[in-house]
């Protein structure tokens, strides 16, 4: 699942119980703005024994730099921690590049070559333009589940294509 401030306040160990493997957090977006809920969620997220990775939300508004600099400040590199969902070079480790079907026929197909995507399809399962498999896939924005109350009664649902075995392993180093 990803989640962001519209959920609200999350129980974690709820959300842990109803077989959910991983969560993605909005961190940050643009150059400036934390979401204001990512420091508790990451922690209690962590805790809850779920694998947690942070997202940024891109804006055209300002330089990739800063927006890179603001999602360093925000997420703390953690043990275990899925990758980040952004291009930020400096961070150290490859990110995974989230796109909706359209947007990744338009700008990601043919390129990127070694990084992972993140394809938001709530329709059908993805087939990229390009053959290319995806890693992970947002199949649904509008699942409810127990664990939290927020703005959004919706929460978005991501599966791992690969094994439990295989994803207990990501990312290989």
């Amino acid at each position: 699942m990803d989640v962001s401030v519209y959920q609200g306040q999350i129980d974690w160990n709820t959300l842990a119980e109803q077989r959910i493997s991983f969560a993605f957090i909005k961190a940050t977006e643009g150059s400036s703005s934390e979401d204001p809920n990512f420091q508790r969620n990451w922690e209690q997220a962590r805790q809850s024994g779920l694998r947690v990775g942070a997202y940024h939300f891109f804006s055209f508004d300002s330089g990739g730099d800063t927006q890179a600099e603001n999602f360093i400040r925000a997420v703390e590199p953690a043990e275990g921690m899925l990758p980040p969902v952004v291009d930020v070079e400096l961070y150290g480790q490859r990110p995974v590049l989230y796109a909706t079907g359209s947007s990744y026929d338009r700008y990601l197909a043919g390129d990127y070559e070694g990084y992972d995507i993140w394809i938001r399809n709530i329709y059908w399962t993805p087939r990229l333009k390009d053959g290319r498999e995806w890693t992970f896939w947002q199949y649904t924005d509008r699942a409810r589940l127990a664990g939290y109350e927020g703005e959004e009664p919706y929460i978005d649902m991501n599966v791992f294509n690969g094994t439990p075995e295989e994803f207990a392993a990501y990312p290989e180093k």
